[in-house]
């Protein structure tokens, strides 16, 4: 098992970043979140790490803390949850935002989720707030920040813009994470566009 990985920021992807350890280089998908967190390229980058191994492919799933590595494995321990949607969930929430959700038993919040069914919103508080209760001391909970409707309507054209010019729904979610509260449509996507280096 590789534990994590000690490099070169030698790239990135709007979904993973590119470490160089030792000359060999290392594509490991991230969070939006923890991404828009790693130091610019050429600067040196710990990434604690969790190897998905398959009969077809073998995947590097990177984190740069041990709460959201914690909270990955938990999420893709439940049925019907696989990597991706759990990174999904920690580029939409920080693990405290997320961790509250479940404890509060917030359907509605969970679904948010890009791919998050209501069955799968609930079933992920089923099955996982039990076990959180337990380890309330390792996640502080955090509400999560709510979004005036002029903001999300700018939020949403962005996003729109970017479906319209070939981009997916995933790559236009993850672009338009950590842009700056209140900004316009238009700087949302020049934003979007610099983060998925189009422009």
């Amino acid at each position: 098992m590789i534990a994590f990985l000690q490099g070169t920021v030698a790239g990135r992807t709007p979904q993973s970043v590119l470490l160089n350890v030792n000359g060999v280089g290392f594509e490991v998908l991230m969070s939006s979140a923890s991404l828009s967190k790693l130091p610019a390229a050429g600067e040196q980058a710990v990434v604690q790490t969790y190897l998905q191994v398959r009969e077809d492919a073998m995947t590097l799933f990177g984190f740069l803390s041990a709460e959201e590595k914690s909270l990955f494995e938990r999420l893709i321990g439940v049925t019907g949850v696989g990597p991706k949607m759990a990174l999904a969930a920690l580029s939409l929430y920080s693990p405290a935002q997320l961790v509250d959700a479940i404890m509060q038993q917030d359907v509605a919040r969970v679904q948010k989720v890009p791919g998050v069914g209501k069955k799968t919103a609930s079933r992920i508080i089923l099955e996982l707030k039990g076990t959180l209760e337990k380890e309330a001391t390792l996640f502080d909970a955090e509400p999560a920040e709510d979004v005036s409707p002029a903001e999300d309507g700018a939020l949403a054209g962005a996003k729109e813009a970017l479906l319209s010019l070939g981009f997916t729904s995933a790559e236009a979610d993850l672009a338009c994470k950590g842009a700056p509260a209140g900004a316009s449509e238009g700087a949302l996507l020049q934003y979007a566009l610099k983060r998925l280096g189009a422009q």
